[in-house]
């Protein structure tokens, strides 16, 4: 695909190698529009959005109410960023997020990320505890600053990187046994856990697990931190994941989704208690900040974007079609050898597939598994791509398990025809040649990617 000027331009000044990536997939294409889960090329037709860029746009593609929001602060010519006054909305914003979110969090630190919340509740956790040591699960993701690295486990992400944080521990996910064991040395300031593992393949907890977890938490004087940066704001239906399964966490870290896509903006709930810790006197008053985190244009959003979510009761709905939609799925695939199970949480599903024991599958297969590792789920993102116009992507630390993860916007009809489009990708890999010799064609220009 020739490149556009812009494509160009952003390969010489930018990043080359995700120019060269999106190439290679024929997914580099120039949007004109986006508009609720739908996105218009350049160059016509529609691609259904069923990433949601990673879970930011649960209220679909530019929300004409939460744009008019946004529209509305900046003809005020208000204070937004003075860093010198008291930005009441920051007050309304964080008294919903708490009200929203219940147990015992009652204070809000607003971030620009969900990598800086990660940041904020290892800082946060290690004053209040006076302990330096963190736990984190394997699998999880949880960020790309040197703290959030040093809570995963997947070298891949921390290559070239240096040293990370010292005191980090990883413990296996839905494991109680090695959880106790890492918490009774009494040294673990924070366990820091997703309530369900994004990038690990939407891996689910059992049903007793984070429960459970908390209370060993609560027992050894560790903090239990939930990481809701993916699953919060009605992703899986509850306001956060962790009120599925009855927990009162002491922080949760939430971004992504907060603020329909327009603005970076993130949040830590925490306790009073917690917070207290770190702003113990007028000096430390500036002690933890960030520039852009409360600024006024964020904080309005954030409100537009909540009103749009609750008032059209969409984790409702999301709860009830998602589950409809992972039955459909699970029906749709059964047929096919490659595809093994189906499972999520709302509108975060994970289709996980298989190497086949056919050796008219299985050479191919193992062909590209010999190339990288995430070949098919690449290959298979592509095809739904330009076949299908479907845009998803494979789990970030699961490259057998491609992520499904629409708006929550997204109609009965959307879903239906992902189901449609899916089953005919699943009937092409098992039965056509051309799945197979379409990747091998590429092959010669991925080597190095």
């Amino acid at each position: 695909m020739a490149k556009t000027d812009g494509s160009e331009r952003y390969a010489k000044y930018v990043n080359p190698q995700w120019v060269r990536l999106l190439d290679l997939l024929g997914m580099n294409v120039r949007y004109e529009r986006c508009l609720g889960a739908e996105l218009f090329p350049e160059t016509g037709g529609r691609i259904l959005d069923f990433l949601s860029g990673f879970c930011v746009y649960n209220a679909g593609h530019n929300h004409p109410a939460i744009i008019a929001a946004l529209k509305d602060e900046l003809d005020k010519n208000g204070p937004l960023m003075l860093q010198s006054h008291v930005p009441e909305l920051a007050g309304v914003v964080a008294e919903r997020l708490c009200r929203l979110a219940g147990g015992a969090l009652a204070r809000v630190f607003f971030t620009s990320s969900g990598s800086e919340g990660v940041e904020t509740a290892i800082k946060f956790s290690r004053a209040y505890t006076k302990r330096n040591a963190i736990l984190y699960c394997d699998g999880a993701f949880h960020g790309l600053t040197c703290g959030a690295l040093s809570l995963m486990g997947d070298p891949f992400w921390k290559e070239g990187f240096g040293p990370m944080m010292q005191g980090t521990d990883a413990i296996p996910f839905n494991d109680l046994g090695a959880l106790e064991r890492k918490l009774s040395s009494k040294t673990i300031a924070a366990f820091i856990v997703e309530p369900v593992q994004s990038e690990a393949g939407i891996r689910l907890p059992e049903n007793d697990y984070l429960r459970e977890a908390q209370r060993l938490c609560r027992r050894y004087g560790t903090l239990f931190v939930l990481d809701e940066v993916q699953t919060g704001i009605y992703r899986t239906g509850a306001f956060l994941a962790g009120q599925h399964y009855g927990v009162e966490p002491d922080m949760v870290i939430l971004a992504k989704a907060m603020s329909g896509g327009l603005i970076p903006v993130g949040a830590v709930l925490m306790t009073q208690a917690i917070s207290d810790s770190v702003y113990t006197s007028l000096k430390r008053a500036i002690v933890h900040a960030s520039t852009f985190g409360e600024n006024g244009l964020a904080m309005r959003v954030v409100l537009a974007t909540l009103d749009v979510l609750e008032g059209g009761k969409l984790g409702e709905a999301s709860a009830a079609l998602g589950m409809a939609f992972r039955q459909r799925l699970r029906e749709a695939l059964a047929p096919y050898e490659m595809f093994k199970e189906v499972r999520g949480l709302g509108m975060l599903s994970g289709i996980e597939w298989q190497a086949p024991k056919r050796l008219s599958l299985k050479v191919p297969f193992e062909l590209f598994k010999r190339i990288h590792p995430g070949m098919f789920g690449q290959i298979l993102v592509m095809h739904l791509y330009r076949e299908k116009k479907i845009l998803t992507q494979i789990c970030g630390n699961n490259f057998m398990v491609l992520k499904v993860a629409p708006p929550l916007i997204a109609t009965p009809e959307q879903l239906d025809h992902f189901v449609k489009s899916i089953a005919e990708t699943a009937e092409m890999i098992h039965t056509s040649a051309r799945f197979w010799t379409d990747a091998i064609a590429m092959m010669g220009h991925a080597v190095t990617v």
